[in-house]
């Protein structure tokens, strides 16, 4: 197999389906409109991303069942490299309804199944042989897979010489900190919790971040700040981008967007305040598309350069 620059893990991946109805009443039946189909998850999603932007990675995925066969085979459509780990149990799916009448979203989203400890070794390995630059861990956990099993990866990386990027949240982010990740992606609210408070205003952002940096959890704290924009900061480096006025249709893969466009950037040697200006213009751009189809590239460039002028 080639080898890549960029390399993501995505061990609870689903199938994404969405639809769209006029009215939600209950106790009856909702008529709704056929389907659409994705491949999802976030490493998946950060994959997708980044060949949108014209980069490449390696997507590595769990699949299991009927539903991790149509999994494969969305990928298969998708202009990315993929390597699928075996496991028992049936790759999950998420469900995602639009009521029309009211213009709102509904997102259903189902546990993955159980990994065996096997398989969880069966993963550990397949990853300790891929060597890169960049690995990418995003999304849930399924059931089986501890807490510590992103810290696992995170020793993985370390022994490899990989810059770890983590999207993920609670006490699995908290350990992968114990062990140290080039760069994280927590909310705001996932933040304060991190450093052991129950919320931050925006001006104490910086500090609890540099909190985290200086423990050596990470290099690069990015603070997703929803409809305000990110901030990025590193032991010298703050950077605030507000988030671009867009006519928003769906949240779904905003986030996962966001890291596909900083991982490519900081492939493509972009400065840090680039990094962050792509992460912001690609997130914000998914928005702008209905269910789960993430971004399209002409929205991300034309967000990008937007805010390269404020």
């Amino acid at each position: 197999m080639n080898t890549f620059d960029i390399v993501t893990l995505t061990v609870n991946p689903a199938v994404d389906k969405s639809t769209h109805l006029k009215g939600l009443v209950p106790e009856q039946k909702i008529r709704c409109e056929a389907p659409r189909y994705d491949a999802g998850g976030g490493g998946i999603n950060v994959s997708k991303a980044i060949s949108r932007l014209g980069g490449a990675s390696l997507a590595v995925f769990t699949t299991g069942g009927p539903t991790g066969k149509m999994l494969e085979n969305l990928l298969a459509k998708e202009a990315i490299a993929t390597k699928a780990i075996e496991v028992e149990a049936w790759t999950r799916e998420s469900f995602i309804a639009v009521d029309d009448n009211t213009n709102s979203q509904y997102r259903f989203g189902f546990p993955g199944g159980k990994i065996t400890e096997e398989e969880v070794e069966n993963i550990l390995s397949v990853v300790a042989d891929l060597k890169t630059k960049f690995l990418v861990v995003s999304g849930s956990l399924n059931e089986g897979l501890t807490d510590g099993f992103y810290q696992e990866i995170a020793k993985i990386a370390k022994d490899t010489n990989a810059k770890l990027i983590v999207d993920t949240s609670g006490e699995a982010l908290k350990k992968v900190l114990q062990t140290g990740a080039y760069l994280i992606k927590p909310n705001i609210g996932e933040l304060a919790k991190l450093v052991g408070k129950e919320q931050l205003e925006l001006n104490e952002v910086r500090e609890a971040a540099k909190e985290i940096i200086a423990k050596g959890g990470a290099e690069i704290v990015v603070v997703s700040l929803g409809p305000q924009g990110a901030v990025l900061v590193t032991n010298k480096e703050y950077e605030f981008v507000p988030a671009p006025n867009v006519l928003k249709k769906s949240t779904v893969g905003a986030g996962d967007s966001m890291v596909g466009g900083m991982t490519w950037a900081i492939s493509q040697n972009k400065s840090l305040k680039e990094v962050i200006r792509w992460g912001v213009a690609c997130g914000s751009a998914a928005t702008m598309n209905e269910g789960t189809q993430l971004f399209k590239k002409e929205d991300a460039l034309r967000l990008f350069d937007l805010l390269k002028e404020r």
